[in-house]
């Protein structure tokens, strides 16, 4: 059995690398980034692989880099993009500050991006054993949990990735019925892309990137196919949609 994180070069992504390489669960853990790790960035044994770009041309050198190797029964998609200073990109609070750029770059990074990880990996997964696809969602990507608005172009892209993710369920749920899909929302994670935005979070409610890989993998391990298609948070409960 195989494991991959794309992302590896995130705070939660590392961390989920780290946190899987300890379980000892699987054989190989692939670490997947677009830049070239540090030398002390992965914990010995993970294997790291460099991906440039999420196209459809670097994903599928991708897997048959990994097809080799093996089967793979879990893939983390550990992505994505909330504000990006050097571009002009943050958070919008009015629909005056709608811009094409900011649409562009979240969906490419929060939606397209898992979308054809999905599309690489799911035929390295088994069909007869369990087999699982998460990726890291947001509770702002509920509709029916929306009370404040804003972040059009963040939420929005977290919303199609979700719808995204109840497709692959019930897509691959007819040629392997023991796959799970699902969207994780870690909660407030003390990264790059929460820094700018920690300032109103809740005491005890703003966590280190090992304590939220943890988390997650809990919640992953409490899963079955019933569960497939829905988006959870990091203490197991459902994210309405």
């Amino acid at each position: 059995m195989n494991a991959i994180v794309f992302g590896a070069n995130g705070g939660i992504g590392g961390a989920l690398v780290t946190a899987l390489m300890d379980q000892r669960r699987f054989e190989r853990v692939f670490a997947v980034a677009r830049h070239p790790l540090p030398a002390d960035a992965l914990p010995q044994g993970a294997h790291p692989l460099l991906c440039p770009a999420y196209t459809d041309e670097a994903l599928a050198a991708l897997a048959e880099q990994i097809a080799p190797s093996g089967p793979v029964t879990l893939c983390i998609s550990a992505l994505g993009l909330l504000s990006n200073p050097a571009r002009g990109l943050s958070p919008e609070r009015s629909v005056r500050d709608l811009s094409a750029a900011s649409f562009e770059a979240m969906f490419a990074a929060n939606t397209i991006a898992p979308a054809l990880i999905a599309k690489h990996v799911f035929p390295l997964m088994p069909r007869k054993e369990s087999a699982v696809f998460a990726a890291l969602s947001a509770r702002v990507g509920s509709i029916a949990d929306n009370r404040l608005g804003g972040w059009h172009a963040y939420r929005a892209s977290k919303t199609a990735l979700n719808m995204l993710i109840r497709n692959f369920a019930i897509e691959q749920a007819r040629r392997a019925p023991e796959f799970i899909a699902v969207g994780l929302h870690p909660g407030t994670v003390d990264t790059r892309l929460s820094e700018p935005f920690q300032r109103n979070v809740p005491e005890g409610k703003l966590f280190t990137t090992v304590r939220a890989a943890g988390q997650l993998l809990a919640v992953l391990d409490g899963l079955t196919p019933a569960h497939s298609g829905g988006i959870y948070d990091w203490q197991g409960a459902e994210v309405p949609a």
